[in-house]
C-alpha cells in the first residue's frame, strides 16, 4: 500500500514544484506527507489554526508572523504549493556558481530573497521600510516583558540611527541588506530538510 502523499501528488506536479523551489523529489514528497497530516479539514489546503497546532510555531514568539508569511494577502488558505514555496525560503543555498543562467529567475532561497523575506516579517504595514513602531512592535513580540519599553526605544533608536543612511528615520529593504552583509543570513535562515 503506498503512502498519501504519492498517490495524491501526481509527477507533473512534483517535477513544478521541484523547479520552483528546488526540492528533491523525496524532500516534496516527505513534506507533502506533512502537510497532509497539517490538514485537518482534510481540504487540500492549510489555515492559520493548522499552523497554530504546530509546537515549534506555537511557542515562538514571532510565529504569528511566520504564520502569516504562508498567506497571499487576503487569503486565509494556503495550497501546497503555496506552503512549499515559503518554505523554500529556508533551503540551504547552492552554490552560487550553478545558477548563472540570467533566464532563470533567483532562486527563493537565495541571499536576496531570505533577506527580503525576513523584511517582510519586521514591516509590518508593508510598506516597503521599518519604521520606529515596527521595529518596537517586534521587539516587543521577541521579548516579552523581559525588558522596560524605555530600554527597548533604546535599541529601536539606536538600530535605526545605525541603519538608517538617508535620514528618514525608517529602515528601507537596501539598509537592511547593508545592516546585515557581514551576517551569514544563509547559515541563520536555513533549515536542514531530509534528503
Amino acid at each position: 500500500m503506498g503512502s498519501r502523499a504519492s498517490t495524491l501528488l501526481r509527477d507533473e506536479e512534483i517535477e513544478e514544484i521541484k523547479k520552483e523551489t528546488g526540492f528533491s523529489h523525496s524532500q516534496i514528497t516527505r513534506l507533502y506527507s506533512r502537510f497532509t497530516s497539517l490538514d485537518k479539514g482534510e481540504n487540500g489546503t492549510l489555515c492559520r489554526e493548522d499552523f497554530q497546532r504546530i509546537p515549534e510555531l506555537a511557542i515562538n514568539p514571532l510565529g504569528d508572523r511566520i504564520i502569516n508569511t504562508f498567506f497571499p494577502e487576503g487569503e486565509d488558505q494556503v495550497n501546497f504549493r503555496g506552503f512549499m514555496r515559503t518554505l523554500a525560503h529556508f533551503r540551504p543555498i547552492d552554490d552560487p556558481e550553478k545558477n548563472k543562467d540570467p533566464n532563470v529567475s533567483e532562486p527563493l532561497n537565495s541571499r536576496n530573497n531570505k533577506l527580503l523575506f525576513a523584511f517582510r516579517l519586521y514591516d509590518l504595514d508593508k510598506d516597503d521600510k521599518i519604521s520606529r513602531d515596527e521595529l518596537l512592535q517586534v521587539l516587543r513580540m521577541m521579548v516579552g516583558v523581559n525588558i522596560s519599553d524605555d530600554q527597548l526605544g533604546s535599541i529601536a533608536d539606536r538600530t535605526i540611527q545605525e541603519a538608517d543612511q538617508d535620514g528618514d528615520s525608517s529602515i528601507s529593504f537596501t539598509e537592511f541588506i547593508k545592516v546585515l552583509e557581514k551576517v551569514d543570513v544563509e547559515q541563520k535562515m536555513s533549515i536542514r530538510f531530509l534528503h
